[in-house]
């Protein structure tokens, strides 16, 4: 399966590190135009040389997508400068330092933030590259959820589990919404990769007996990569899976 992006503009958020990162540099190797963002700039540069040793096009910007401005004017700024966006990859996300606490310790600003940074953040970049989508009448939306936005989330962290539920749910509604325009719009539920330091540092809170236990809970008995979840996100965006929209492809596995 020979999967090439040429001629093609693809915004990936969350790109300074992980998924994010893996996902930019799958882009960059076939020829995509890509544009990544995150708050995390030096890490964010980094991505950008990886891009471009391996001989690919990638621009970064740090943008917050909780600032609902900044992510217009980078939209913007990719429209001025491309023409036009094809492929959207709303990676940013995750828990924001977070730990897992009783419902009861959660306050209105920890519940709020991690909604902001998961959910309302890909819903205002689908809204923001929508119009240059519905003119070509083609467009490919891929929204990184987790495997605890369809289960339960290992962190124990309320908001996190609700906010990648609802992303889905954002997924599902636009896909219906947009289809007759040619755009499709699909999720990927990440299961259990050691693809930040946080993952890592989750990963090794839980010992040798622990680590085991989990790795057992995968059908094939091994952790995946951070290119395990770019691949299913390649996937989405190509040709092959041009009449596939509103749908949830879980990369866990075989989680049992």
């Amino acid at each position: 399966m020979n999967i090439q992006f040429a001629g093609k503009t693809a915004i990936v958020t969350g790109a300074a590190h992980g998924f994010g990162r893996a996902i930019a540099l799958a882009f960059a190797q076939r020829g995509a135009s890509v544009w990544a963002c995150d708050l995390l700039a030096d890490e964010l540069e980094e991505t950008r040389q990886l891009c471009a040793d391996a001989g690919g096009q990638c621009q970064v910007s740090t943008v917050d997508v909780r600032n609902r401005d900044q992510l217009f004017a980078f939209v913007d700024k990719i429209l001025a400068a491309d023409g036009a966006v094809q492929i959207l990859v709303n990676n940013a996300g995750g828990v924001l330092g977070q730990v897992g606490r009783p419902l009861e310790a959660i306050s209105e600003s920890d519940w709020d933030s991690i909604f902001q940074v998961n959910t309302r953040g890909a819903f205002y970049f689908a809204q923001a590259v929508a119009p240059s989508m519905k003119s070509q009448r083609y467009g490919r939306i891929i929204n990184i959820s987790s495997g605890a936005g369809i289960g339960v989330s290992l962190t124990g962290i309320q908001a996190y589990a609700s906010a990648k539920a609802a992303q889905i749910g954002l997924s599902r509604q636009l896909a219906h919404e947009l289809g007759e325009w040619n755009i499709t719009v699909n999720n990927i539920a990440p299961g259990f990769v050691l693809s930040n330091p946080n993952s890592i540092k989750q990963f090794e809170s839980y010992g040798e007996d622990g680590q085991r236990a989990l790795v057992n809970r995968f059908a094939l008995k091994r952790l995946g990569s951070a290119e395990d979840i770019a691949n299913g996100v390649l996937f989405f965006a190509s040709d092959y899976a041009n009449w596939i929209t509103g749908q949830v492809l879980p990369i866990d596995g075989g989680k049992l």
